[in-house]
């Protein structure tokens, strides 16, 4: 059952031989340690009087609420992308075009257990700047607050939750199935890039030609900020509403896991 983690373990190894990823990787953790010290200072008036700095002031002006967890989790996902684009191309297509991929296929080993494997590794990187530090500022919010914050803003921990891995899941097999199609790693990247991007263009041509705002379910940016806003309870400024925001996300979910299992051949006919 454990077969699929042999896959990540060699990708992390391998990852992490690049000083400049392993220099990136670290600085995605600078916004979680800001987040921690704001919560901080909230609860501990004396460094609060060190800083020449009133309490009233810092609650108005960074209130500890669905909003500051939710720029948190916004921002976090920008640095997500960043690491997907640095990782992603090159899990797929070094097995495809070195037709490595049938002497994993050839062994006990099945396409399903292959695409988890390959997932696992950026699930990971994407877990550890994103829900996981997530959960750790709501955690030490809740334990200065009290019971009685915590009981009124669960909401927030689900929404964190929620929000990470259904833009983890999406990006994540995005890159894959970009990876199992263009095989060269920078023309993957370029792919990817466009790609993520290129639906808003998409969206707003059908949406002035044709005046549908259904057309917006295109764009993968803005169907990910309708989530996001929807489930912090906080009110956007959009055509698309939250529920065809999360029918966008989770048909292209289904989307790409039809392309991975076209792709993913233990053989291919060359014409």
């Amino acid at each position: 059952a454990r077969r699929f983690l042999i896959l990540p373990r060699y990708a992390y190894g391998e990852v992490f031989q690049s000083r400049l990823f392993v220099a990136f990787f670290t600085f995605c953790f600078l916004s979680s340690f800001i987040a921690l010290l704001l919560i901080y200072l909230h609860h501990n008036v004396s460094a609060l009087k060190f800083m020449n700095l009133p309490l009233e002031k810092l609650r108005e002006v960074m209130p500890i609420d669905g909003k500051f967890f939710h720029r948190f989790l916004w921002a976090q996902t920008q640095l997500g992308f960043l690491l997907v684009l640095f990782v992603g191309p090159s899990l797929v297509a070094p097995d495809l075009r070195n037709n490595g991929l049938a002497l994993y296929l050839a062994r006990p080993f099945s396409r399903a257990e292959y695409v988890l494997g390959k997932l696992t590794v950026l699930v990971g990187f994407l877990s550890l700047v994103t829900w996981i530090p997530g959960l750790v500022l709501f955690g030490f919010q809740a334990s200065l607050a009290g019971w009685s914050w915590t009981i009124q803003n669960l909401s927030i921990a689900w929404a964190i939750v929620a929000g990470s891995w259904v833009w983890i899941l999406y990006l994540s097999l995005l890159a894959l199935t970009v990876s199992a199609w263009v095989k060269w790693r920078p023309v993957a990247r370029g792919a990817l890039l466009v790609l993520f991007f290129a639906g808003r263009a998409v969206a707003e041509v059908l949406e002035n030609v044709m005046g549908a705002r259904w057309a917006r379910m295109f764009d993968g940016v803005e169907a990910i900020l309708q989530v996001f806003a929807s489930l912090f309870g906080i009110q956007r400024d959009s055509t698309l509403s939250p529920g065809l925001a999360w029918v966008s996300l989770l048909g292209g979910i289904a989307l790409f896991l039809l392309l991975l299992s076209r792709r993913l051949k233990a053989y291919e006919v060359v014409r």
